[in-house]
């Protein structure tokens, strides 16, 4: 790893060896199959903390500062392993210890979900974006559906003008794939009939929960409040507070990392950023 003074978005040595099993397993996959080119000679630490400062800064990826891997290959590292799936091993893999470490059975059985409409940025094309007619927002929409500890177990990114109902049955499918114990889901009255009976289909009980009519302004919603602030922690990271990514899947993989980075950091106890020596 190049010697320099820590950023805060850096992983710690315990976080790091959290992270470092699956990314040095895809390395030597690629080597043993022929297809790593030229021996690498970034380090994958490195790598991906270039990766979590983009995320939690929000900059450009031409801007990484210089003490990183050139910005290209960082963003082909992050591609590749958008496309083979490594983040969404990573998270599946760290959301298992996170349940044991609360006490819970690795395999969930309940679930909270949820969209969120957001705005994109110029370099979005237009074919990947749309209008929410009822947040009045242009650009993207993204559903997440968490346990009830609010981690998350899946994610999709489509233009804001997708139904909740075309959200809702995709992330049940994903859901239901990964964890085949769920059995359970909670969500708004923006998920309509369609989602209840896909989720019958798949054996999930499907329960919408409304507000109290006689709440005026902010309420806490029974339930829904779990997967609101998981909302509210991916905001943290300003890579996620516009749509930036050019590519959906890449977008679903920028939340993904932030769920990471929120996951080692439970596991290590990590609040605030550890700085070390080189």
């Amino acid at each position: 790893m190049t010697a320099r003074r820590a950023y805060p978005s850096d992983l710690s040595d315990a976080r790091w060896a959290l992270i470092a099993p699956r990314l040095t397993a895809w390395r030597q996959a690629r080597t043993d199959a022929g297809v790593s080119g030229r021996a690498p000679t970034h380090d994958l630490r490195d790598i991906f903390n270039a990766i979590l400062y983009v995320n939690r800064t929000g900059i450009a990826w031409r801007y990484l500062p210089h003490d990183f891997p050139p910005h290209a290959t960082v963003y082909g590292y992050f591609a590749a392993w958008s496309k083979e799936g490594i983040f969404t091993e990573l998270n599946y893999q760290l959301t298992v210890l996170v349940r044991d470490h609360h006490g819970r059975t690795t395999d969930p059985t309940a679930s909270i979900m949820d969209s969120q409409s957001v705005k994109t940025s110029t370099n979005v094309p237009l074919s990947t974006q749309g209008i929410d007619a009822g947040k009045k927002i242009v650009g993207r929409k993204r559903g997440i559906i968490t346990d009830t500890l609010g981690l998350l177990l899946a994610v999709m990114v489509t233009a804001a003008s997708t139904s909740d109902n075309t959200i809702g049955m995709d992330l049940l499918d994903q859901a239901t794939t990964a964890y085949p114990t769920l059995t359970k889901t909670w969500v708004d009255a923006g998920f309509k009939n369609r989602v209840v009976e896909h989720g019958a289909q798949l054996g999930i009980d499907v329960e919408t929960v409304t507000k109290d009519p006689q709440a005026k302004g902010f309420s806490v919603v029974k339930r829904r409040w779990v997967v609101e602030r998981t909302l509210g922690w991916l905001m943290h990271h300003r890579r996620l507070v516009r749509d930036y990514e050019a590519r959906p899947d890449n977008s679903a993989s920028m939340i993904t990392i932030a769920m990471i980075d929120n996951l080692a950091k439970r596991l290590t106890a990590e609040t605030t950023p550890t700085w070390r020596d080189d």
